[in-house]
C-alpha cells in the first residue's frame, strides 16, 4: 500500500514500533529463560512488565487515532532478535559471556526504540495530539531509562565473563 499522507506515514510507523515491541517481548521471554545472571534476569523480568504496558500504550493511541491496532512487520526488530538469537546459540556453552551477550542485545534493543519513539512524538506534536504524544513519552521515558540501567551492568558482567573464562582456561 502507498503511504500518501503524514497520517498514513504515521499509522505506519505506530504499527512498525507496536510490531517490534511484540519481537522484543518474545526475544525478552526467550532470553529470561536462559539467562543466569539474577541482575539480568532482573532486569529482563521489570523490562517484560514494562514492554507489556508499552504495547498496551501503543493499543491506546491507535483507539485515539480511531485506528486498529495492526502490526507493521518491522524488519529492523526482526533483524535485531535474529542476531541476538545467534548470539545465545554461539554463547549458549558459557552461561557468563551469554548474560554478557544477552545484555549487549538489550542496549541495541533500546538505542533501536528510542529513536523510534522520538519521531512518532514529533509527528503527535505536530498532529496536537496531546494524549498520544504522552503515552509515546512515557514509552520513551521507560526505553531510555532501561537503557541506562543496561548499560550500567556491562561494565560488571563483562568482568564476570572474564573471571568465567580465565577460570575455564586455568582448570583445561
Amino acid at each position: 500500500m502507498a503511504i500518501k499522507t503524514l497520517e498514513e506515514l504515521f499509522v505506519h510507523e505506530l504499527g512498525d514500533i507496536y510490531d517490534a515491541e511484540h519481537q522484543f517481548l518474545e526475544a525478552q521471554q526467550k532470553m529470561r529463560k536462559q539467562a543466569s545472571s539474577k541482575t539480568i534476569i532482573t532486569m529482563l523480568e521489570k523490562h517484560i512488565v514494562e514492554t507489556e504496558q508499552q504495547i498496551k500504550n501503543l493499543e491506546q493511541v491507535f483507539k485515539a487515532l480511531s485506528e486498529k491496532p495492526e502490526r507493521e512487520k518491522c524488519q529492523g526488530a526482526a533483524g535485531l532478535v535474529a542476531e541476538g538469537n545467534k548470539m545465545l546459540k554461539e554463547t549458549a556453552d558459557n552461561p557468563e559471556l551469554a548474560d554478557f551477550a544477552m545484555a549487549g542485545a538489550m542496549v541495541k534493543v533500546e538505542h533501536y526504540e528510542i529513536p523510534a519513539y522520538e519521531g512518532l512524538i514529533i509527528g503527535a506534536e505536530k498532529m496536537k495530539q496531546k494524549e498520544i504524544v504522552k503515552l509515546l513519552k512515557e514509552n520513551l521515558k521507560q526505553e531510555q531509562q532501561t537503557a541506562k540501567k543496561v548499560a550500567a551492568t556491562l561494565p560488571k558482567l563483562l568482568e564476570e565473563a572474564m573471571t568465567s573464562e580465565s577460570s575455564s582456561a586455568a582448570s583445561a
